[in-house]
């Protein structure tokens, strides 16, 4: 009986086993490549302009653990400063002792989790050691900058806008809260089996002391290929003053939209007991606004309180000063000799707030750079672009499927090293060959 065993490790030990040990590899291997690396750079320098000092130890926080690691130290005699040549040509500050994997890590996790301190101790978690502080983080991404793409193609007459705004409550400041106006731009619907999805999604956040409707046509200019002469606006909102201000604005280039979501449900709220509730909702559907206007006037005087009938004259109001934002864009655009074919009603913006909302609200309140640096953080994550961050250097966000591959001779060292590394390094691979966690190391050969 001695040689047989009932003592198994469960799922959870063998597993942080593995992680551990492909930890202790990936510190290992890092460590001897980037070595390498600095001595070969320091073999094709120029020696003319490269003075050799010294040789200094730093501390890189990858993924996988602290990488202690000696680079070499220069001086630039045509620059007159001193520089690590490691660090330049891997895009990299290694004085401040983060990887970029690390950091852009700890940003997503900022960005798209509930908070800056759940996304430092997410990574603490899953690395096993305290990497950045949740402070650290928040001043990485105040720091970071959007890099725009280029221009986008306009691949129809008509450029769809969803704009709403979402109000933020501020940290000690005389002013509550502001209103943060934001609004999504797309090109039209795609459908793939019942699934539906807006095409070229982008987004604006009006940020600074210029009007809204003109930073935006501002936006337009410079990252689509946007001509006012040619293109038709079809924009959709709730009636707020700064929205509606739209059609003063483009004029008979745009065609605004009531929001119907936000009027289905104002309709909803006040008149919902209503007996003529439901030719309301008919009236609505069918983009008649003179028989809405009509029925609205119905309820007028037969609701609960002052406040319901002082909410319903201002949707009247609404209603009557802009009749024609309740019907169909589609027939305006078909006047404009347009193909409607394909497009769909309005009324995905309350969605579009929903993304921000679930980041920027639930009780939070923000400092007016800090919330600047969160919604540039979002925008940059829902429309995949990068970010420069602190360390100046440029990242793109693990949603993009677009990587570059390294060099194939890097490919292969790493593969050498590696095998270099793991040779006799594996305490479990000396004993039985019949003991489980043998059976399942040895199951990762090749792998």
């Amino acid at each position: 009986m001695q040689n047989h065993t009932t003592k198994y490790p469960n799922l959870k030990q063998l597993e942080l086993l593995v992680w551990r040990i492909c930890q202790f590899f990936f510190i290992e291997i890092m460590k001897r490549i980037l070595e390498d690396l600095d001595a070969q750079i320091a073999q094709e320098r120029d020696t003319q302009r490269f003075r050799m000092k010294e040789k200094s130890p730093t501390v890189i926080n990858s993924l996988f653990g602290a990488i202690p690691i000696k680079r070499n130290y220069y001086f630039d005699q045509k620059a007159h400063e001193s520089v690590y040549l490691l660090d330049r040509y891997l895009e990299f500050e290694g004085r401040n002792a983060l990887s970029p994997l690390v950091e852009e890590v700890a940003l997503a996790l900022a960005i798209n989790g509930p908070s800056y301190r759940k996304a430092a101790e997410t990574l603490e978690k899953f690395l096993g050691y305290r990497v950045i502080s949740h402070e650290a983080i928040r001043q990485h991404l105040m720091a970071s900058e959007v890099l725009q793409k280029a221009r986008e193609t306009v691949h129809s007459p008509v450029l769809f806008v969803e704009v709403d705004g979402l109000y933020i409550k501020h940290q000690r400041q005389s002013k509550r809260g502001k209103e943060e106006k934001s609004l999504c731009i797309h090109q039209g619907w795609e459908t793939n089996g019942k699934r539906v999805r807006l095409k070229h999604k982008r987004h604006f956040v009006h940020d600074g002391e210029q009007p809204f409707w003109e930073a935006f046509e501002k936006f337009l200019m410079d990252e689509f290929d946007y001509d006012p002469t040619k293109h038709k606006l079809v924009i959709n909102g709730d009636g707020a003053k700064w929205i509606t201000a739209c059609r003063e604005y483009f004029k008979e280039r745009a065609f605004y939209c009531m929001d119907r979501f936000h009027l289905a449900r104002e309709i909803r709220r006040l008149c919902r007991k209503h007996p003529r509730y439901r030719q309301m909702q008919k009236a609505l559907e069918a983009y008649d606004s003179q028989r809405l206007l009509t029925e609205l006037n119905s309820a007028v005087g037969t609701l609960q309180t002052a406040e319901q009938e002082a909410r319903l004259e201002q949707l009247i109001q609404q209603i009557e000063k802009h009749p024609q934002a309740v019907e169909d864009y589609r027939q305006w655009l078909q006047e404009q000799g347009i193909d409607t074919t394909g497009m769909r009603p309005m009324g995905s913006a309350e969605s579009t707030m929903h993304v921000f909302a679930r980041r920027l609200k639930q009780g939070r309140s923000w400092s007016e750079k800090g919330v600047r640096a969160m919604m540039r953080g979002l925008v940059a994550c829902l429309d995949n672009l990068g970010l420069k961050t602190l360390f100046g250097r440029v990242e793109a966000w693990p949603t993009s499927r677009e990587e570059d591959n390294p060099p194939k001779c890097y490919a292969e060292k790493v593969t050498k090293t590696f095998e270099q590394v793991a040779r006799d390094n594996i305490p479990y691979l000396k004993n039985k060959a019949n003991l489980p966690v043998y059976r399942a190391l040895k199951g990762l050969v090749g792998f």
